[in-house]
C-alpha cells in the first residue's frame, strides 16, 4: 500500500471519530459531544479580568487624588479649639453677698448688675470719710481767719513802731534843748540827765516795738504754712473719701461685656474674699487658635478664607478668616521648654498657633462655646472650577 492511501484512510478515520464544528451532532448520547465545554466557558475569565483592574486603577487614582490635589489648595488640621477671652468675677471687698442676679449659664449685658455684696459697712467709712473732710476743710478756715486776724496786728505793730519813731525824735528835740541850756547856763544838770535818761527808755521802747513788729509779720508766714498743711490735710481726706465711695461702689459687680454664666460657685449669704472667684464671665464673642504644623504656613496669610467643621454641629457651616500667626511656636513656650543643644537629637515637625476670628453665621455663633474641637481648613488658593467638585466630593470646601 502506497503513502498516499496511507495518509487518505487516516483522515478518513479522523474525521469519521471527531467530526468537525460545523457537523451536526449524529446523537444526543455521544461522548464528544459531553466533553466539548460550551462557547462561554472560554470568554468569562476573559471578561472579568479587565474589570478588576479598572477598578485597582480607579482606586489608586481617587487615593493619589486625596492625598496630593487637597493640600495644593486648602489646610486643615484638627488640633484646634475654640477659646473665648473669659474674664474671672471677683469682689474687690470682703463681706456677704446679699443678692445675686444670674445663675447657671444664665446671659447678661454688658453693664448689666451681676451681684451685690452687703454695703452697710463701706456706708459708713463714707460718712466717715465725709466727716473728716469738714473737719479738715474747717481748719484751713481757721487758719484763714488767723491771718486775717495776724494782718490787724502787724499794722498795729506798724503803727506802734510809727508811734515810737515820733516820740524818740521829741525826747532828742528835748535833750538837745536841755543840752544848750546847760551849755550857756540857762538850765540845769538835772534836766539834761532827765533828757538823756528818757531819751534812752524811747529808744529801747521802739526797739522792743520793732521786734514785736518783726514777730507779727513773722506769724503770717507761720499761718500760711499752716494752710498749706491744711490744703495737704484735705487733698488726704479728699482721698480717703473717693477710695471709701470706690470700695462702697465695689460692693455691686457689674458686667463687663456681654456673656454668659459659667462655673458659678457663689449662693446668696456666702462670705466673700477679695480675689474669690465667684464665677466666670464667658463673652459672647469667641475665635480658635488652630495649631497647624510648621509645613503647612508656608502660603497662610492673614485674611484668608476659612471653612470650620465644629464637632458638636456637624451639620452647621461655620466661616472665618485668619486673623493673625503666634510668633513661636507652642513648645518654645512650654513649662519645660525642650532643650535640642543636648543629647541625641530627633527632628519633630512643630506647631504654631493661628488665631481664627469667626464671621459666622449669627446663630452657629451663639451656640459655639471655649472648649470645643473644630476641624479649620483655610483655602489658601482659588482651585479651578472643574476641580471644586472633585474636592467637595473628598470633603473639602472651597466657598
Amino acid at each position: 500500500m502506497s503513502l498516499a492511501n496511507l495518509t487518505v484512510q487516516g483522515a478518513a478515520r479522523s474525521s469519521m471519530e471527531f467530526p468537525s464544528p460545523a457537523e451536526p451532532a449524529t446523537g444526543s448520547g455521544s461522548s464528544v459531544d459531553k466533553a466539548r465545554p460550551p462557547a462561554t466557558a472560554k470568554t468569562g475569565p476573559q471578561n472579568r479580568f479587565p474589570i478588576w483592574v479598572t477598578g485597582v486603577g480607579v482606586g489608586l487614582a481617587l487615593a493619589v487624588a486625596y492625598a496630593t490635589i487637597p493640600p495644593l489648595y486648602v489646610m486643615r488640621t484638627d488640633d484646634a479649639y475654640v477659646q473665648a477671652d473669659t474674664v474671672s468675677v471677683v469682689p474687690k471687698v470682703a463681706g456677704y453677698v446679699t443678692a445675686l442676679h444670674v445663675s447657671d449659664n444664665s446671659h447678661f449685658a454688658a453693664n448689666e448688675l451681676l451681684v451685690e455684696i452687703d454695703p452697710r459697712d463701706f456706708e459708713v467709712a463714707v460718712k466717715s470719710a465725709e466727716a473728716n473732710l469738714l473737719s479738715a476743710q474747717a481748719a484751713k478756715a481757721n487758719v484763714l481767719q488767723q491771718i486775717a486776724q495776724q494782718a490787724h496786728i502787724v499794722e498795729a505793730a506798724q503803727a506802734t513802731v510809727d508811734s515810737d519813731h515820733a516820740t524818740l525824735q521829741f525826747s532828742q528835740q528835748q535833750l538837745d534843748r536841755y543840752t544848750d541850756l546847760a551849755t550857756r547856763g540857762a538850765g540845769t544838770e538835772q534836766r539834761q540827765q532827765e533828757a538823756v535818761s528818757d531819751i534812752g527808755q524811747k529808744k529801747a521802747i521802739l526797739e522792743h516795738d520793732i521786734a514785736a513788729f518783726a514777730a507779727a509779720q513773722a506769724q503770717i508766714g507761720v499761718l500760711k504754712s499752716q494752710v498749706q498743711q491744711a490744703d495737704a490735710s484735705i487733698a488726704l481726706q479728699e482721698a480717703a473719701l473717693a477710695q471709701a465711695k470706690l470700695n462702697l461702689s465695689y460692693t455691686k459687680i457689674h458686667a463687663p461685656a456681654d456673656g454668659s454664666v459659667a462655673n458659678k460657685t457663689v449662693q446668696v449669704g456666702n462670705f466673700v474674699q477679695p480675689g474669690q472667684t465667684l464665677f466666670a464671665a464667658v463673652p459672647a464673642e469667641a475665635y480658635i487658635i488652630a495649631n497647624f504644623k510648621e509645613t503647612q504656613l508656608e502660603h497662610m496669610r492673614v485674611g484668608q478664607p476659612v471653612r470650620i467643621h465644629v464637632d458638636a454641629f456637624p451639620n452647621k457651616r461655620v466661616v472665618g478668616h485668619i486673623d493673625s500667626f503666634q510668633r513661636g511656636t507652642g513648645s518654645n513656650f512650654a513649662l519645660l521648654p525642650p532643650e535640642n543643644a543636648t543629647g541625641n537629637f530627633i527632628k519633630v515637625v512643630q506647631r504654631i498657633p493661628v488665631k481664627i476670628v469667626l464671621d459666622g453665621p449669627a446663630d452657629a455663633l451663639h451656640s459655639i462655646s471655649p472648649g470645643m474641637s473644630v476641624e479649620p481648613a483655610v483655602t489658601i488658593a482659588p482651585p479651578p472650577f472643574w476641580l471644586r467638585p472633585v474636592l467637595s466630593l473628598l470633603g473639602y470646601s472651597t466657598e
